[in-house]
């Protein structure tokens, strides 16, 4: 039976998750509970409808920023003019998107309305973030066309979610992402579950206690929350941004 939790209830052991990763289910969604998940190794994933549940999977899945592997053909993609890349400038938007995406084996989305206020909050609270990719049309006006956002805290960045309307339009918001965190000295991007698409980016499963241990070192480094700077991705791609 899963543990229901009530408002101010603490998660159970992380050893009591089942063999999927469920640790627990309860109606309470605020920022305040989000951010003590990920503390903890813990986030939210169901569908609208059923009450909140909350997971944390044994492998976990993780990439190192060291280890992103950098394609040759997305390498090329990155040295066009034809896009730029913002951080934190249309937070609500990428969500969105990434809500309305289709996605294969999934009829519906996970990203709630409670979810966007949620993590609309904790954006606000300079804890969420979101990178875009943006094509920069002959006129000179910009369209959103890929992104990403997650969840940081100290040098440890949660990845949520990302979107696609155009080739390659997520994979550049991804790498861009990478060069802010190696910038930043952060130390590990959780992915949570296991894909092909992410395992090709250089994502990687670790047991569950070793993923604990390194976030609760990384979310004590003294990095204070706040909106990234769109500078951190504005900046021109040079092949030494990921050597």
């Amino acid at each position: 039976m899963i543990p229901w939790l009530e408002a101010h209830d603490p998660f159970p052991p992380l050893s009591a998750a089942q063999s999927g990763g469920l640790l627990a289910a309860s109606g309470d969604l605020t920022p305040f509970r989000l951010l003590d998940a990920y503390h903890k190794g813990v986030f939210p994933w169901f569908s609208a409808g059923d009450p909140v549940l909350w997971w944390s999977p044994d492998p976990r899945a993780v990439l190192f920023p060291d280890e992103f592997r950098l394609s040759r053909s997305l390498r090329r993609t990155l040295r066009r003019g034809d896009f730029c890349v913002r951080l934190d400038t249309a937070f609500s938007q990428v969500m969105d998107a990434c809500a309305s995406v289709p996605r294969p084996g999934q009829d519906d989305t996970w990203i709630t309305a409670d979810i966007k206020s949620a993590y609309g909050a904790l954006h606000q609270a300079g804890r969420a973030h979101s990178v875009e990719t943006w094509r920069v049309d002959a006129d000179g006006g910009k369209t959103l066309i890929g992104g990403l956002y997650g969840v940081a805290i100290g040098r440890m960045f949660y990845g949520e979610s990302m979107f696609a309307h155009s080739a390659d339009a997520s994979k550049i918001a991804f790498a861009h992402l990478i060069r802010y965190l190696r910038q930043h000295r952060f130390g590990l991007l959780d992915c949570q579950v296991r894909t092909r698409h992410l395992v090709s980016l250089g994502a990687r499963e670790i047991p569950r206690p070793e993923f604990i241990e390194r976030l609760s070192r990384l979310t004590q480094a003294d990095l204070p929350p706040g909106l990234w700077p769109e500078e951190g991705a504005a900046q021109p791609w040079r092949d030494e941004a990921l050597a």
